[in-house]
């Protein structure tokens, strides 16, 4: 029978969110509640032949997929996963089966990472996570002095899809908006009504920073020493992006120094955040666990997907296939 691996299914609610039958009445489904290494990988998912990631939950470098001998396809959520091999995958005849979240269904769940990132923003700038374990513990009473966000300037770093949420989020709240990004113009920031920029102004005058641009090379690091010493004291940087856009170590310094006031995070250079990893003992970080798309919602949408490509696949009509030249015959053929 059929191996198909669900991965890193961390709440265990994968088989809950979507309708599997049509999966599970042909192959034999076996869901991963936990992230595991590489070398873990390897160990237990010889046999299986479809794997099922949720977004870049788990990593599959070359040195993965030549090691799953029986490995016939990969679905994975989007229209890429960077940390994916894709050249690898064809060369060893593994098709990857991609989203597309153009349909109806994706729309209710758009809203998912920017009412992440305006909660963790709001928590960080109140502190509510440093006041929550106080109040847990039953000691000191009300220690920290937050920040109105009303009257203050966002300085969005990106103004996409969730960009643009965000600035309509800080309209409401009676926020200044400023943005910046490469392919930026004027006219595109006055639709939603910020105001655009040059990259040293946006850091220079922003009292938060919040970080809403796609990982890429020309990305990745973007945010480093010159732009956190361009930063108020005062300010706050919140990224619910990718980890790496962000120079992790650069903002653990500004931390520790305290030159700026604090950073709230849902994504991380290393995820699962390791357990002694430095973030978690700064007072001045509120972390969450990159929960930015994880809603019932949207989770929902992306197995539903799934499932849809795993069983025209099971059908020998594949669909969505990110590399074709990898030409294996599907399980229906």
């Amino acid at each position: 029978m059929l191996q198909v691996a669900i991965l890193d299914d961390y709440a265990g609610v994968a088989l809950q969110l979507a309708d599997w039958s049509p999966v599970q009445r042909r192959s034999q489904v076996t869901v991963f509640d936990r992230h595991l290494s590489e070398d873990e990988a390897v160990a237990v998912l010889q046999s299986f032949d479809v794997i099922c990631t949720l977004r870049e939950r788990m990593a599959f470098p070359r040195s993965l997929i030549e090691r799953l001998p029986n490995l016939k396809l990969i679905t994975i959520v989007g229209r890429n996963l960077p940390n994916l091999d894709l050249a690898a995958a064809t060369e060893h005849v593994v098709l990857v089966a991609r989203s597309d979240f153009t349909h109806l269904r994706f729309r209710s769940v758009r809203d998912a990472t920017p009412e992440l990132a305006w909660g963790l923003m709001i928590a960080t700038v109140r502190h509510l996570a440093e006041e929550h374990r106080r109040m847990r513990d039953g000691t000191a009473w009300q220690t920290t002095i937050g920040m109105t966000l009303s009257g203050r300037t966002i300085g969005l770093l990106g103004l996409g899809r969730v960009g643009r949420r965000m600035a309509e989020y800080a309209k409401v709240f009676g926020m200044e908006v400023i943005a910046w990004s490469q392919n930026l113009t004027v006219e595109m920031a006055a639709a939603v009504g910020a105001r655009r920029v040059d990259n040293r102004t946006l850091f220079e005058e922003s009292d938060v920073v919040s970080i809403h641009l796609v990982l890429s090379e020309r990305t990745r690091g973007l945010v480093g020493k010159r732009e956190l010493a361009l930063m108020k004291p005062t300010a706050y940087l919140i990224n619910t992006s990718r980890g790496p856009i962000v120079d992790e170590a650069e903002l653990i310094a500004a931390l520790e120094q305290r030159r700026i006031a604090g950073a709230g995070l849902d994504v991380f250079d290393i995820e699962p955040l390791p357990a002694e990893h430095p973030l978690r003992a700064l007072p001045n970080v509120t972390l969450s666990p990159h929960l930015g798309y994880v809603t019932r919602e949207m989770l929902s949408a992306f197995y539903t997907d799934t499932v849809e490509a795993v069983t025209a696949w099971l059908d020998g009509q594949p669909v969505r296939i990110a590399n074709p030249e990898a030409n294996r015959p599907s399980a229906g053929s």
